[in-house]
């Protein structure tokens, strides 16, 4: 029987296109949400083994982030300066509209030899929406919007005249060329609502997950794998997990360094986000979603990255990142205090432990069968 290999994990950063960091604390973080900053940021991820960016999106100032670039723009000067880095522009249904994400996303694809995918986010802050004057849809409306955004930018890239008469999108003979340029772009979603899981497992290429323990993350995947199956979904949907990194020569530096983090938090941005997301969260059916059980600790990183502790020495981050991947991680999403010294250092001292430990797995793994 030919043995067959598990695929290599992926890694992905943050793009810092944010201003105030990853982390929600007055310590120092060595980091811009200017395009300078980021271009060499996106040239050095490449560089060291990244195989992806994720750009953020926000509309309005808060929660210790006041500055913010726009997501698709973004992504495509980041593209702009690299030559094989991916790119995944988040992105929300509201304010954009399928067509014209759709549009921006193709003709992208064609400046960068189709290294673009987006991010669909469906919302979890209301003064977002409401500021700005869009509407602001139950927990599970905003899912099924989702979906069928995702659905209609599907349609428009792959048929030659895509019709829908959706609950919140029509289109009627719309014929859109240019198609994306090599393939059609991958779609990347989060959430860990019911809704959101369902979601994943019948749309999306690719689900995020806040950062979760091995076994907090296998069940998870377990559940997505079920209703795959379910719906009847002919392709897997691939996991992709928050973490955030903390490297450093020995176990206690990395300690101390999350101990300052917490220890320098801002208690009133980190209410203040919390009561967004867990109100967000509280309005699921069953209650729950992407922070439903976050501690205040674990909402000093936005989504929850501590809990996947790859913080310590480069061995033993390598190994917790096995250990994810075990568990079904596909890909590991990174942030960082100091992005562009400590990008370069994990693709210099982790990402070679983890490709030889990779490689001892598939050894044994051929021996075994």
């Amino acid at each position: 029987m030919p043995h067959s290999k598990k695929e290599p994990l992926k890694f992905a950063y943050w793009v810092p296109n944010v201003s105030g960091g990853l982390v929600i604390s007055s310590i120092e973080q060595r980091t811009d949400w200017g395009i300078d900053y980021n271009r060499k940021l996106a040239q050095i991820a490449e560089a060291s083994g990244f195989d992806y960016a994720l750009s953020q999106i926000r509309f309005t100032a808060g929660y210790g982030a006041d500055n913010q670039h726009e997501s698709l723009s973004f992504s495509h000067a980041l593209l702009a300066a690299t030559e094989k880095l991916r790119v995944i522009a988040a992105v929300l249904p509201g304010p954009w509209h399928p067509a014209l994400l759709a549009k921006q996303v193709a003709s992208i694809s064609h400046y960068t030899n189709g290294r673009i995918d987006v991010n669909v986010v469906s919302g979890w802050f209301r003064g977002e929406f409401s500021s700005i004057g869009e509407p602001w849809l139950d927990h599970d409306e905003r899912y099924r919007r989702s979906e069928e955004f995702i659905r209609a930018i599907r349609g428009i890239w792959t048929e030659e005249s895509f019709n829908l008469r959706g609950d919140f999108y029509r289109f009627t003979d719309y014929s859109m060329k240019p198609k994306p340029h090599g393939g059609i772009p991958q779609v990347f979603q989060g959430g860990s609502s019911r809704a959101a899981r369902d979601m994943a497992s019948r749309v999306s290429d690719w689900y995020f997950t806040n950062g979760n323990t091995p076994e907090g993350l296998a069940a998870q995947v377990d559940d997505i794998r079920s209703k795959e199956k379910a719906f009847g979904k002919s392709y897997r949907t691939r996991i992709g997990m928050n973490a955030f990194g903390i490297v450093r020569d020995t176990e206690r530096q990395a300690q101390e360094v999350l101990k300052e983090i917490i220890d320098k938090a801002i208690p009133d941005a980190v209410n203040g986000f919390k009561h967004e997301v867990q109100n967000a969260g509280a309005a699921s059916p069953e209650r729950e979603g992407n922070w439903a059980k976050s501690t205040f600790q674990d909402l000093v990183q936005y989504n929850d990255g501590f809990r996947s502790n790859l913080i310590g020495t480069p061995e033993q981050v390598a190994e917790r990142i096995i250990g994810h991947k075990r568990a079904g991680a596909d890909l590991i999403l990174l942030g960082f205090l100091h992005f562009q010294e400590e990008v370069a250092d994990f693709g210099k001292k982790v990402l070679p432990i983890v490709r030889e430990l990779e490689a001892q797995e598939d050894t044994a793994r051929e021996a075994a069968e």
